[in-house]
Formats: structure tokens, C-alpha cells, sequence
């Protein structure tokens, strides 16, 4: 999808002072919305578009610091804690993971605490026109991170990489989960790039995998 996809019909409220571009009018204040869409901008924080019932008016380009799900915070969260990376590129698509539909989670914010709450779906980006020169980084392994969107149990939204994320579930998961020391994932993957073998140009239709060529042996 590019730049805008979908989102589900999430209920919401908007703080109004985002209305007024933060001019200090509004501060306070709340208006009821649902979610309408997500826009990915490469370099900057995901901006969300809502239906404001009150108003029967749509607005755009909000981050999720905007956003909340009940108008009495615990505590309130700035938007780099809610979102520790920008859009990686102006190609994205928008998932509801089904093993992990409304599961208990916990993400680790940069006061090194962690704030739980429950998955709602993920955005993800990709290069998808090869057409296209590559620009992003969005397709590098150690540099792609996917936004795991929550609803924290603060009443605010967060979008997070699963590299800042742990997870809750009664049967599947330990009870007493141990602490990740995994490295980043940094290779590349592919089943066709061993020069040894080779399918040729066979027309059988049970075809063999042979070896190929060995230079080294053959002159």
C-alpha cells in the first residue's frame, strides 16, 4: 500500500489542543474520534487520520501522542517514548497478527521501564517497485523494524518493534519468561543463490537438482 492504508475503526478521543496546531488553545480538552487511516512518511512519526463524530470532520497528520482511549490518564508518555523510530518507507501494510490477537503485552520505553497493555495490529513497510530506486533502508535486516500497535493500560496508544516487546499468554508462553540476549538479525536469506547447484534448463516435469560447474576441478 502506498502512503495511506486502512485501519480498523478504532474508538478514540483526540486532544483538542492538536486541532488548534498546539497554538494553546484546547489544552485539556478531548473530542471523540475513530480511527480511518495511517499515513507513512519516510523520516517521520506515523500520522493518523480520524473521523471526529462530534464534528463530522475528518483530520489528518496526527502522531499518536494525539491519541488516547479514555480521557484519565495514569500517566502520560511523550511521543518518542510511544514511538522510537519514524517510517521507514512510504510503502506500508497494515496486519492483525491472529496468534497474537488481543494479547497482554509489555513494551520497554526508553525510561527503561516496562508499560503494558494489550496488541491491536502492526504496520510494516517495504521497497515494492522495483522500478524505483531504493532509497530506505526498510528492506536491511538490522535496520527494518516493524510498529507493533498497543493500547496501554495509561489510555494512551504506542507503535513499537518487536525487539522492544514481550509478550503474555496462559498456555503458549512460560509463566516466568527469560530475559532476550539475542543478537540483531543482520543476513540475507536465499534457497537459489548456492552456485553448486543447479535445475538447468530441464523439461522434465520432475525435474533434478544437479551439480553445477565446478570451476575449481574442470578447465
Amino acid at each position: 500500500m502506498f502512503l495511506v492504508a486502512n485501519l480498523p475503526p478504532v474508538e478514540c478521543f483526540v486532544r483538542k489542543e492538536y486541532l488548534y496546531d498546539l497554538d494553546g488553545r484546547g489544552e485539556g480538552e478531548y473530542t471523540p474520534a475513530i480511527w480511518v487511516s495511517v499515513k507513512s512518511i519516510r523520516g517521520r512519526a506515523l500520522y493518523f487520520e480520524s473521523l471526529l463524530t462530534e464534528y463530522g470532520a475528518l483530520y489528518d497528520k496526527l502522531p499518536l501522542s494525539a491519541y488516547v482511549w479514555r480521557t484519565s490518564l495514569g500517566y502520560e508518555l511523550p511521543l518518542d517514548y510511544l514511538e522510537i523510530w519514524d517510517s521507514f518507507s512510504y510503502h506500508i501494510t497494515v496486519i492483525e497478527k491472529a496468534t497474537l490477537k488481543g494479547l497482554r503485552c509489555a513494551m520497554y520505553a526508553k525510561d527503561k521501564e516496562y508499560h503494558h497493555g494489550e496488541y491491536m495490529f502492526t504496520i510494516d513497510s517495504c521497497h515494492d517497485d522495483p522500478n524505483m530506486l531504493n532509497t530506505t533502508l526498510s528492506e536491511t535486516p538490522n535496520e527494518h523494524k516493524s510498529f507493533n500497535i498497543i493500547k496501554l493500560d495509561n489510555g494512551q496508544f504506542a507503535a513499537q518493534p518487536n525487539n522492544r516487546m514481550k509478550w503474555f499468554e496462559q498456555s503458549l508462553i512460560a509463566h516466568e519468561t527469560k530475559d532476550p540476549d539475542f543478537k540483531v538479525s543482520t543476513k540475507y536469506f536465499s534457497v537459489e543463490q548456492n552456485p553448486k547447484w543447479s535445475a538447468g534448463n530441464q523439461d522434465r516435469y520432475f525435474y533434478e537438482i544437479e551439480e553445477a560447474y565446478d570451476f575449481k576441478k574442470k578447465k
